[in-house]
């Protein structure tokens, strides 16, 4: 089985590094994308979102369903980590060595992770809010969101950080940041429009198509947040403990 499985990996790393020689060469001027996208997104960017920030326009309105599906890879991924080492109570036996004594804990560095935890999630909130106007949005927003919750835990310990964020409840609000997501693309065709054509949003925000779609921009990038923040916590849950969800790092 190990050699079938080199066997097709070599293979289909072959197809690939074949296919590689019909990319156009790194940063050619003459390529189609810079030919017939960038410019068209460097200059319109505004005309057509009210949004500074090129990277979020494309990310989430003129590309708004690729990164639809890499917010559903990212929750596939923490759903199979989940499915492969979660243990329930008949599988549960100790993967790592608990700890012994948490008696021993460092009070500073618990006192300072509680003065630092806010901040970091005001912070987050703001990269959130702001993703569309200046560098961050739903991706970077929730890797610092779920940080946050990780430097509790470490601070703490797993039960410390599952009294707050319960197991269930981080399942649900993956979920939800896709759902979140989808679900904007199916009101707008709701109202008429295209999946993800953001503008169908202007009547029901008594705004113009133009800052409908920045609006439809922010909502997305909150299902984003969402879920990353989410699945941080699962896979750190689940990694660190080895499925247990009892003793931590």
């Amino acid at each position: 089985m190990k050699r079938i499985t080199l066997l097709l990996i070599l293979v289909l790393g072959a197809v690939l590094l074949k296919g590689v020689e019909d990319l156009p060469d790194w940063g050619d001027p003459l390529s189609p994308a810079a030919r017939h996208v960038s410019d068209y997104y460097i200059t319109h960017t505004m005309s057509d979102t009210a949004v500074p920030n090129i990277v979020t326009s494309v990310l989430a309105d003129y590309r708004g369903y690729d990164t639809m599906f890499e917010t559903v890879v990212i929750f596939c991924a923490g759903i199979t980590v989940l499915t492969l080492l979660r243990r329930t109570h008949r599988q549960r036996k100790k993967v790592l060595p608990p700890r012994s004594d948490r008696a021993g804990a460092d009070i500073v560095l618990q006192a300072a992770s509680r003065l630092l935890i806010p901040m970091m999630q005001i912070f987050a909130l703001y990269v959130v809010a702001h993703g569309h106007h200046s560098p961050g949005g739903g991706f970077q927003g929730g890797v610092i969101m779920g940080a946050s919750f990780i430097l509790l835990a470490l601070s703490h310990d797993v039960k410390t950080l599952l009294a707050l964020l319960h197991e269930r409840t981080v399942l649900l609000l993956s979920g939800v940041g896709v759902l979140i997501y989808a679900g904007i693309g199916f009101f707008c065709m709701f109202l008429g429009g295209n999946f993800l054509d953001y503008s169908a949003l202007a009547g029901v925000l008594g705004v113009s198509p133009v800052m409908a779609r920045s609006h439809g921009m922010l909502g997305v990038e909150i299902g984003v947040a969402f879920t990353v923040t989410a699945i941080m916590v699962s896979l750190y849950l689940d990694l660190a403990t080895g499925g247990e969800l009892d003793e931590g790092l």
